[in-house]
């Protein structure tokens, strides 16, 4: 990170379009180039919400028309925010968080303007940090609610209100001597920093990279530096040196071919201190621009007794976070929808060709929950005699699916084009990906090194096609292993499909707890009726 102390060197801050892109827009610094540059990006939900007003509120639409640089508005989501009125029908129920977003969006100038008046009178900090504890209260709903309670409309405009509540806010986290930019790479989260680091426009392999080097930073930072009997308590966390990164690079180098290390790392050359350094920087970068990253953690309770709605991680969208190209989510093409059809009718047509018992057997067991002990006794027949029969079943649609699909015929291919053009870089979320990701893992430390080379002309060819070879057989294995959970939950859903069809057309409540001799009967009748048509 570049260290501004001469104003003249601070890049200079671009214009937004208009007054409603000062509510859903925020900075980022581009360093990419030799000379650093501010730019605006779009936060698509906030943009979905400003567009969302316009259309249903009357108000709301006719103060993004005046020209008084969004002063209006600014005052529309103030009010909006404090009031917590509950939303009415066409409003989000997160209205009152959206409002807090809004409004720190709108204030993001001011923390650019705040950050470069006080470098003026101070050559302690750096610029980017000013910035940084000035978005720390602005995106801090709790502390920005503290603020604008106390704002009096009658006495002075918003704009400098919130100025000057952000100079002396920034002043005094500078007095007290207690920021530290290595605080807030060491307090957050995994999460937070691979969605950071992706807004900043990494990729994999590197964001896995960054993330397992700063696991092991952490661990040496707080040894070295916080646990530091030199540093008091309540005193600002101290800068690493060059001897805390070469610690992390050695266990990043010791640790990175466990099998707990991210396929990623683990197929990654040795690292430098140097190098650990330059990644933490890059870390903070992201960390500092990302507004959803400096945001505080808060307590549930705390949220709610300030009127906020907890957000649940697990529905935040792709969009939201902005990192639509870090999920490799690709739509089902034609031909596997082909194929997918293939197998399911494969697999209908050969359950009628089976014999009667055990059709009754399989819809018994997967349609109505029986257990193999309760059929045996319902049938008269062994436990075991159940259990060959369900299992022998289940392993002639394991062939139905084998002839159609022929796994054997395309792994190997796969496996070189994969070597080829994933393995640096695999995507996770595919289940074949996967699968040869966690063989790699198993391999020796020489079998990695043949297949990291694998498009080299210097490894032994007939050593490389061994383990080329292994890695086929192990992602046959988890096929076979993956098709037979397919086959049975296909089984349970297909049966599942006849139960509820036979109790609907008998009268049967579904939720009713049938004697076992009615369901045994519902199945018999139903066979009979489909033997009959079938004829």
């Amino acid at each position: 990170m570049l260290n501004f102390t001469n104003r003249k060197n601070i890049p200079a801050l671009p214009k937004r379009e208009n007054n409603t892109h000062k509510f859903f827009t925020y900075l980022i610094l581009n360093n990419k180039t030799r000379f650093s540059s501010l730019q605006w990006k779009n936060q698509p939900t906030l943009q979905r919400n400003i567009k969302l007003y316009e259309q249903m509120h009357s108000e709301f639409h006719n103060l993004c028309n005046q020209q008084d640089k969004g002063n209006g508005i600014a005052h529309f989501w103030r009010s909006l925010a404090l009031n917590e009125q509950t939303p009415v029908s066409w409003e989000p129920t997160n209205k009152t968080q959206l409002a807090w977003e809004h409004l720190a969006s709108y204030f993001e100038e001011k923390c650019y303007w705040t950050a470069k008046d006080l470098c003026r009178d101070s050559n302690l900090e750096a610029w980017e940090e000013f910035l940084c504890l000035a978005r720390l209260l602005i995106y801090n709903p709790l502390k920005l609610r503290e603020v604008l309670v106390r704002y009096d409309p009658s006495r002075s405009n918003i704009d400098a209100y919130v100025s000057e509540a952000l100079t002396n806010y920034v002043k005094s986290e500078t007095a007290q001597n207690k920021f530290s930019r290595w605080r807030l790479l060491y307090n957050k989260s995994d999460k937070e920093l691979k969605e950071a680091l992706q807004v900043l426009g990494r990729n994999q392999p590197e964001i896995s990279q960054f993330i397992f080097a700063r696991k092991y930073f952490k661990q040496v930072y707080l040894i070295n530096k916080v646990k530091n009997p030199a540093r008091k308590t309540g005193q600002k966390w101290l800068n690493p040196d060059a001897q805390d990164f070469e610690q992390s690079a050695q266990c990043y180098n010791a640790e990175k071919l466990s099998k707990s290390a991210p396929h990623e790392v683990s197929i990654s050359t040795n690292v430098t201190g140097t190098e650990i350094q330059q990644w933490m920087e890059v870390c903070i970068q992201a960390l500092e621009q990302y507004p959803n990253s400096i945001l505080p953690q808060f307590s549930l309770e705390a949220l709610q007794s300030a009127g906020f709605e907890a957000k649940s991680e697990s529905v935040q969208t792709i969009e939201e976070i902005e990192c639509q190209n870090a999920f490799d989510i690709e739509e089902i093409s034609k031909e596997e929808f082909y194929l997918s059809e293939k197998i399911n009718s494969a697999l209908s047509d050969h359950l009628i060709t089976l014999k009667p018992d055990v059709q009754k057997i399989l819809f018994l067991y997967y349609g109505f929950k029986l257990n193999q002990k309760q059929l045996a006794e319902i049938l008269n027949m062994n436990q075991s005699s159940i259990s060959r029969s369900i299992a022998k079943s289940t392993l002639s649609l394991l062939d139905k699916i084998s002839a159609i699909s022929q796994p054997q015929l395309w792994t190997r291919d796969y496996v070189k084009r994969w070597l080829k053009q994933s393995y640096q870089a695999p995507t996770h979320s595919d289940v074949i990906q996967a699968s040869l990701v966690s063989a790699v893992k198993n391999f020796s430390v020489e079998e990695r090194e043949l297949l990291q080379n694998y498009s080299s002309q210097q490894v032994n060819q007939s050593q490389l096609n061994e383990v080329v070879s292994k890695l086929q057989d192990n992602l046959l294995l988890d096929i076979n292993n993956l098709t037979k959970k397919y086959i049975d939950k296909w089984l349970t859903n297909y049966y599942k499909s006849l139960t509820i069809t036979i109790l609907r057309n008998t009268n049967y409540p579904r939720n009713e707890r049938l004697e076992t001799k009615t369901i045994v009967s519902l199945v018999e009748a139903h066979l009979k009726h489909s033997l009959v048509c079938c004829h």
